[in-house]
């Protein structure tokens, strides 16, 4: 991981010594009768809730996506790099697809749908606790009968059901459209997720590195620490509050005792919101606080000064200048 400079965008995450530039487009090298290199996109689909952001962590081995057991946590793309020997996937972590109830739910499904158009493979989780195709699953199987790309059936959480259930579970959301391959797996425990990648490496074809190889994700450091607060929001409150929360962060500056000083402010839509986010005598924000600056110490390896404010945007996720400032951009 780099350190973070005085830029809010700060740099991409990175997993070892910091690198120069970002190769996109750079060769791929190997020479006459060396196994070609392989790369591409893969987009992690599915409706909300269904583990993509779980996943996308489990492949890279770094946590890069925020995680919650509430619905629409992921707001925007993510991408995840992974590399191999002989390839570089891609991941490409996508808001749940569901039906939009305002601005920013439009702006997430807007971003879930283009990325299917985009990448060389589409692997569509569902959950196996769910035993059998809903309403939301049979409504993505629609959008994907329009796309060619090749998809790969993930039945995620199997260690959620009994171990009999498993391959009848599978066979009836694959009867939901033409699959290449279908994979059982639990991303939470890393069960299955091997046997995934080496299938999606078959499916690429021959291409350069896009990215240089000590880079995890094209998130700037500063946005996932956002990302970061909000995730312990989501933690810690419930009903409508957690959904009304943006985060931004004013600045990441390091001091030359070496700790890190992140102002950060956590808009809501309502005053009653702001109050339930401070809590009584500042208990709910010390504790949001407190939280989040462990995860942020994990990921920059620095002590965090987290300087976190909260203010009100009325209907911001309604409002596109707002859904702009808070990084939410298609």
């Amino acid at each position: 991981m780099t350190g973070t400079g005085p830029h809010p965008g700060g740099e991409p995450a990175r997993s070892g010594a910091e690198a120069g530039g970002r190769a996109a487009g750079a060769a791929a090298g190997g020479g006459e009768g060396e196994t070609p290199f392989r790369s591409g996109f893969v987009a992690l689909i599915g409706r909300p809730n269904v583990g993509k952001s779980t996943l996308l962590n489990q492949l890279i081995g770094r946590k890069i996506a925020i995680m919650s057991d509430k619905p629409q946590t992921t707001r925007t793309r993510i991408l995840g790099v992974l590399n191999r020997p002989g390839a570089q996937l891609i991941f490409v972590d996508t808001p749940g697809i569901h039906k939009p109830q305002h601005l920013l739910g439009q702006h997430m499904v807007r971003i879930a749908r283009r990325t299917l158009q985009e990448v060389e493979v589409i692997c569509w989780l569902v959950e196996a606790s769910d035993r059998e195709p809903g309403p939301g699953d049979r409504y993505i199987a629609e959008q994907l009968a329009e796309v060619a790309t090749p998809k790969i059936l993930v039945v995620n959480k199997i260690d959620q059901v009994a171990p009999g259930e498993v391959s009848a579970i599978a066979e009836r959301f694959r009867q939901l459209g033409a699959f290449v391959a279908v994979h059982c797996i639990s991303a939470l425990q890393g069960v299955g997720v091997p046997e995934l990648v080496a299938a999606i490496e078959g499916l690429l074809p021959e291409g350069p590195r896009f990215f240089p190889e000590d880079m995890i994700t094209d998130q700037p450091e500063a946005q996932i620490m956002a990302e970061l607060i909000r995730e312990q929001i989501l933690h810690l409150t419930r009903e409508e509050v957690p959904h009304a929360v943006a985060v931004q962060i004013e600045r990441v500056e390091r001091r030359p005792n070496g700790v890190v000083y992140v102002p950060a402010t956590i808009y809501v839509e309502r005053e009653g919101q702001k109050r339930i986010l401070i809590g009584e005598r500042g208990r709910m924000l010390k504790e949001i606080g407190r939280r989040a600056r462990m995860e942020m110490e994990a990921l920059l390896g620095s002590k965090i000064y987290l300087d976190l404010w909260v203010k009100v945007k009325p209907d911001w996720r309604n409002k596109q200048g707002a859904l702009s400032n808070f990084g939410c951009r298609d």
